[in-house]
């Protein structure tokens, strides 16, 4: 930028027409500059005019300024538009400022960039945020090498919270000038997460500019990166792009990656944690470990490796050779690590942590194991051997007890304690053993731990647990810390047994193996002994060999046995490191049988719960046959009774009915006698209900009450032994039919109700009825009464009542008594169902229950068939870091 234009920017040219004369106002100075060049009729006019607008806009006289400029035609004249713009601006006339800004047309690219930035000024002043950054991102397209400019756009996005443009103003300026500012202000864009959301692969070409740069920010700028699409969905897409862009650049070696290396090894152990499953993320490793071992640092170099050679052996195929080969340098030529037995047991805690979300469990004697194997106030020594019967013996000598079978199969601890506590751990379970002599019983289940803690002096003097075992079962041997490996000394060393004292030399290589020779006596020739120890001092040329005399004092032999366990040391690291690495393995193998026996056992509840429901829905079927039937018999037995005595009184009312002519006599006041027949019918046919009809029918309801009692205990027996049958396929009493006997009592309730006491009925109206031959007899009775003619009357009235139709009034008779009879009738199959209520309940719970539970299994299956990495992937997961650790266990070993 010119001297002239920075004085046309700030509005500062009139100072070079001001001669010196410093002291004089600019306005007098230039106005006497402007008369002088009027009268020479020179050119200056214009740049005289443009001089006096800017000393009348620096004193806000903003019209004179625009009549000045308005007024200049020279090569200033698009300065004179910006200022003309300027002053409207000022103004706060914004609409004519910006078509004034807008019509400057120039070939000035110092001219186009005031122009943009006075009317950014302009839109932000509007609150046109939009157009104001359009306005600054032209400027910077313009001239991205004018720093006032790009500070400028950045101020602003910054102020705005525009954080896409500055975070594209600050890429593009990384990979134009690769300014190590412009780098520091991407960094902290991304440290603010301003990037989270933005696609990775937007960053590869700044980060290659930046790597070709300056190293140190590179790793900078990659890590913040990083660290911000950590928790985003970008993340596997930005792990595949950094890994394709290292990969590409091929960093050299020699460099030190600190921070990148730490970021590769939580990165790689949060892929294989468990959280995805294997086919989420297993594109990435190959690249993402080629990376991190050449990346690595010194202290991360063997657990790069081991992740390498780990990977390629449980995902063949996926590395180049020259990578593995790499690592198996880098592993042989490392140092030992560390924490591989902190690390070792955090995994341990993981496998058991998985198990117990998967509704599984680690072997419970996997676990005693561990426990003991990292119990570093004990010398655990296993006393093994194939000479059990002699093996034993020195056990129980050595305890003061027969506690030591030689039939034993499990293996057993002694420990000192205060108070004896004895505990047979299985795979599934920890039963407490109450008594010592139930130790020999438990000692003969195969694969059980027994944990035996009692008082014992020798073992708390030397602070030893003493482990029985057998000699050829591995798992024994890594929870000791040396063997004491028992021989038969009365006959001669077997291939069979040295054979087994080496393989388990190879197998465990750092475990101490020592050997007891045991013999009846020392009255023997002692030519065997002298064989064997010479056969076995070849083999093991630093093992101590005791003799041990079955009918001899052993007090020599045990001082000598303390001596050397309190030489030995108490525990090996690495040893125990190995060990621990052998019982997670057998974890995982342990887990993957008990997956599939999950499976296995979810597709037999399946298959059992479908069949219970069969038998469910068939007991259901019957139920409710039973409760038709019952309602059936029931009913009809009722109603046979109810319908032989509505039978009856339909005959006999009319029969006593007309029994009533007797009270007719030729004394009878016949004006008064249908009144009195009337009431007397009434009564006898009441009399006739409650003496007769009533007991009879009581008597015949208690009889049917009886017999269904009969019928609902047939009933519930019959429920009781499907109770029972169910319950013998379930194993509990989960199913229980009992029947609502109360219906009986009820019933005995009502029938004492319904045929104790009177009878309530209402006054029938047998003869108050006004027919036309009643109408006759009684006006006859007043007529005849009057005329003293009662005989003839006496004849007619007989013959009335004996030969009157009586059905109208028996049906109404009959109707008004059997009504609460037929109520109850009514009321019989609500009652039978109630009776039967709680059984259906329970059989329809219980079968939704089923189904229920069916519907789970097979959900639960489906997933497990249909997804089994769920289940696979993690265990296959820990098998990888098993590998990984295994690799490390022998990192430096030729």
């Amino acid at each position: 930028m010119t001297t002239l234009e920075k004085q046309l920017i700030s509005k500062s040219f009139y100072k070079t027409l001001m001669e010196s004369n410093e002291e004089e106002h600019p306005i007098k100075v230039l106005g006497e500059q402007y008369r002088i060049a009027q009268q020479n009729e020179t050119d200056d006019l214009a740049s005289i005019r443009f001089a006096q607008g800017e000393v009348y806009f620096l004193n806000k006289d903003f019209e004179t300024a625009i009549y000045k400029w308005k007024n200049v035609s020279n090569e200033l004249q698009s300065w004179a538009q910006l200022n003309i713009a300027d002053a409207h601006y000022e103004m706060h006339a914004f609409s004519i400022a910006e078509e004034n800004y807008k019509e400057i047309e120039t070939d000035s690219d110092i001219l186009k960039i005031e122009v943009f930035l006075q009317l950014m000024a302009l839109y932000i002043q509007q609150g046109k945020l939009d157009m104001a950054t359009e306005t600054i991102k032209k400027a910077v397209r313009l001239n991205p090498d004018d720093a006032d400019v790009t500070n400028t756009a950045r101020t602003f996005f910054e102020e705005n919270h525009d954080y896409d443009n500055a975070v594209a103003l600050a890429v593009d300026e990384v990979i134009r000038t690769q300014s190590p500012v412009w780098v520091d202000s991407l960094e902290s864009y991304i440290r603010q997460g301003h990037t989270a959301q933005m696609e990775p692969g937007y960053f590869s070409d700044v980060l290659m500019v930046v790597y070709n740069s300056d190293h140190v920010r590179f790793e900078s700028l990659t890590a913040a990166l990083w660290k911000s699409y950590r928790e985003t969905d970008y993340y596997f897409t930005w792990l595949k792009e950094i890994n394709d862009l290292i990969l590409d650049t091929a960093p050299e070696y020699g460099l030190i990656w600190k921070d990148l290396s730490l970021l590769y090894k939580e990165t790689y152990f949060s892929l294989i944690n468990g959280q995805y499953v294997i086919r989420e993320f297993s594109y990435l490793i190959a690249n993402h470990l080629t990376n991190w071992i050449k990346l690595s640092t010194e202290s991360d170099a063997l657990v790069a490796s081991a992740a390498v050679l780990a990977w390629n052996e449980v995902f063949p195929s996926d590395l180049e050779d020259s990578v593995v080969n790499e690592a198996e340098n880098l592993v042989r030529n490392a140092g030992t690590y560390p924490r591989l037995l902190s690390d070792a047991l955090d995994l341990f805690e993981s496998i058991r942590k998985w198990a117990d979300s998967k509704s599984l469990s680690v072997s419970k004697r996997m676990e005693a194991m561990v426990s003991e194997l990292l119990d570093v106030d004990h010398h655990h020594l296993l006393v093994a051997g194939t000479a059990s019967s002699k093996k034993s013996v020195f056990v129980n000598r050595l305890l003061g007890d027969e506690l030591v079978d030689h039939a034993s199969a499990a293996t057993i601890l002694f420990k000192d304690a205060k108070e004896t506590d004895i505990q047979a751990i299985s795979d599934e379970e920890i039963k407490n053993i109450t008594d010592l002599s139930d130790l020999k019983d438990f000692s003969k289940q195969k694969d059980t731990f027994i944990r035996c803690d009692m008082p014992h002096s020798f073992l708390n003097e030397n602070k030893l647990g003493l482990l029985v075992g057998k000699g050829e079962r591995f798992r024994d041997m890594h929870v000791a810390d040396s063997i004491l490996f028992v021989l038969d000394a009365d006959t001669s060393l077997t291939g069979k047994e040295l054979d087994t004292v080496i393989r388990i030399g190879e197998r465990i290589p750092t475990m101490p193996i020592h050997f007891l020779l045991s013999k009846k006596d020392n009255l023997i020739d002692n030519e065997i002994v002298e064989q064997t120890t010479t056969r076995i001092t070849k083999y093991f040329p630093g093992a101590k060999i005791f003799t041990f005399y079955e009918n001899e004092e052993t007090t020599g032999l045990f001082n000598e046995l303390s001596t050397l366990v309190q030489s030995l040391n108490l525990k090996n690291q690495n040893a125990q490191s190995n060990s621990l690495l052998y019982y997670m393995k057998e974890s995982i193998a342990y887990l993957l049988e008990k997956r599939v026996e999950m499976e296995n056992d979810i597709v037999d509840h399946i298959k059992w719960n479908e069949e219970i429901v069969a038998k469910l829905n068939g007991a259901f079927n019957q139920l409710s046959d039973m409760e038709e039937n019952q309602v059936r018999v029931t009913k009809h037995a009722y109603s046979t009774i109810k319908n032989e005595m509505k039978k009856d009184i339909m005959k006999k009312v009319p029969e006593i009915l007309r029994n009533c002519s007797k009270m007719v006599t030729k004394d009878s006041d016949f004006g008064k006698i249908h009144v009195e027949l009337n009431d007397e019918m009434n009564k006898q046919v009441t009399a006739y209900l409650e003496g007769t009809a009533m007991p009879n029918f009581r008597a015949a309801i208690q009889s049917w009450i009886v017999e269904s009692e009969g019928a609902f205990n047939e009933n519930q027996s019959y429920l009781d032994e499907m109770s029972e049958s169910f319950n013998q396929l379930y194993g509990e009493e989960k199913i229980v039919l009992n029947c609502d006997f109360k219906v009986i009592d009820d019933w005995r309730r009502d029938v004492d109700r319904m045929t104790l006491g009177s009878v309530q009925l209402e006054k029938n109206n047998i003869l108050m009825r006004f027919t036309q031959s009643q109408f006759l007899l009684k006006g006859a009775g007043k007529l005849f009464d009057a005329l003293s003619q009662k005989e003839l009357l006496h004849n007619k009235y007989k013959q009335y009542i004996e030969n009157k139709d009586y059905k109208a009034t028996t049906i109404t008779i009959t109707n008004n008594f059997m009504q609460q009879f037929e109520l109850f009738e009514r009321s019989l199959e609500r009652d039978i169902s109630m009776f039967f209520k709680e059984p259906i309940a329970v059989l329809n719970r219980t079968l939704g229950e089923t189904k229920t539970e069916i519907e789970e299994n097979n959900a639960a299956l489906t997933g497990m068939q249909k997804n089994p990495e769920i289940y696979r992937d993690p265990l296959n997961l820990f098998e990888l870091k098993l590998r990984q650790y295994d690799w490390m266990a022998v990192a430096g070993r030729e």
